[in-house]
């Protein structure tokens, strides 16, 4: 035995594992709440324009089209600096960069009551896309250097939590802004965009004095904590690079595999976005009232929110990832296809349910995948490689529901869209290697370091 062994702790291959364990939790006790707080204000600015629209849309003389294209074209802008952005975050750190895009963005959003034209928009969510890129692949890239790999799923699922959490906290906020409609010579709409943006700015200035950017600058771990994490994650990435895994840069912009991680990302975000964005407009068909579609928007999300955090622990605790993605992707598919056989009535609100629950289900195990075969800068941007290139779904999703909307009138092939993505997804996902646990991988490191 030799010096590198892990003070104080046993290794992973404990069977209690309560060291690690104990370690793990308060590492997520301390990082992911705030992180879920931070994603929740970022996933309100993103989406918030689909319960501005049942106004702005009508006061500025937007179409279903030139809404959706506005939508989705925030993407573009995303997807242009999403990898320069995680390459910046992963040399300068988590703490730093994540507070200039929070800051930004924040800016941008609260910039939005100035539209007044559709070439405006158009270009004030551009703008928005360029300040937000790289915060969610950075946040995932963030918890790889925090939570070993049979652990991910549950910190995702709780930080993801945040997406679905969003209309369910937006939903009722952003529709009673608009009842301030005229209050000081503001729209409704331009009173949403003010109040929701100003905490992206506030918490800027939080992340640069909570955040850390590294175990080994932990000093709310103990000595023997941070060794037992430095050493873990290090043997994970180790395994990982044996085992045949990408960790240089360019390994990460060239993988086949990459490039089937995003085409796969493509087609979930179009039926992630696609509802997203329009689904207060689709409640609307069910003859409500705007104050009321805020809080029937809430349902589905609602129980989106308890899927992205039961799912996601059930694949850590049976260690399985692949099949755990496909089969919400099916199901939700399959959700949308009934939901346009039903049409604008209420019981059509039951399948959406389930569609968006299982798009929930599916979104923190999809990012669970990348990592198994990736570390280091292949992780950096490789990561940031997938979300840019599916984010392109994130345009064509929304998009394509106001043009199909705009050209039938109604939402019933606009539904069907969104299934077929799902469906594409699940299939495509079949074509995903298994690959060893990175568990196993980590507990061969560790008893090569400690005898070698």
């Amino acid at each position: 035995m030799n010096s590198r062994q892990i003070p104080e702790a046993p290794g992973p291959s404990d069977a209690a594992g309560s060291f690690g364990d104990e370690v793990v939790d308060k590492v997520i006790r301390r990082l992911v709440p705030f992180m879920l707080l931070l994603y929740l204000v970022n996933q309100i600015d993103r989406v918030n324009i689909s319960f501005g629209a049942l106004t702005m849309n009508g006061d500025l003389g937007f179409t279903a089209e030139m809404f959706g294209f506005g939508a989705g074209i925030f993407f573009i802008g995303y997807f242009l600096f999403e990898v320069p952005s995680n390459l910046i975050m992963h040399r300068v750190g988590a703490r730093l960069w994540m507070a200039r895009i929070m800051f930004t963005w924040g800016a941008v959003s609260v910039g939005m009551i100035f539209v007044g034209t559709p070439l405006q928009f158009y270009v004030m969510r551009f703008l928005l896309g360029l300040a937000e890129a790289g915060f969610v692949p950075g946040m995932f890239l963030y918890l790889t250097y925090w939570v070993p790999a049979k652990h991910r799923g549950r910190a995702l699922g709780l930080f993801i939590l945040a997406a679905p959490l969003t209309p369910v906290v937006a939903g009722p906020i952003s529709t009673m802004l608009l009842e301030l409609n005229g209050l000081m010579g503001l729209k409704g709409w331009q009173w949403l965009y003010l109040v929701e943006g100003i905490p992206a700015v506030l918490l800027a200035f939080a992340t640069l004095a909570y955040l850390t950017d590294r175990p080994s600058g932990a000093t709310w771990l103990s000595p023997s904590e941070r060794a037992w994490l430095d050493e873990t994650l290090e043997a994970e990435r180790a395994g990982t690079e044996r085992a045949g895994g990408r960790h240089t840069l360019l390994d990460g912009l060239r993988s086949p595999l990459v490039l089937l991680f995003g085409a796969i990302y493509i087609f979930f975000v179009i039926g992630l976005y696609g509802v997203a964005f329009w689904l207060p407009q689709i409640v609307r068909g069910f003859g409500l009232s705007n104050l009321q579609v805020g809080f029937v928007v809430a349902i589905p999300y609602f129980a989106g929110a308890i899927a992205c955090v039961v799912w996601p622990k059930r694949s850590d605790q049976r260690g399985e990832r692949r099949w755990h993605f496909i089969l919400p992707c099916l199901v939700s598919g399959a959700a949308f296809v009934a939901s346009a056989i039903l049409g604008a009535q209420w019981l059509a609100l039951v399948p959406i349910t389930i569609a968006v629950a299982a798009i929930y289900a599916a979104l923190p195990v999809f990012w669970t995948l990348p990592n198994m075969h990736m570390t280091g800068l292949a992780a950096a941007s490789g990561i940031a490689f997938i979300n840019s290139i599916g984010n392109l779904g994130g345009f064509a999703g929304p998009y394509l529901v106001g043009w199909l909307r705009e050209t039938t009138g109604s939402f019933t092939l606009a539904l069907l869209s969104l299934s077929l993505g799902l469906f594409v997804a699940g299939v495509l996902a079949l074509l995903v290697p298994h690959q060893r646990s990175r568990e196993a991988d980590a507990e061969l490191a560790l008893r090569l370091a400690s005898h070698g």
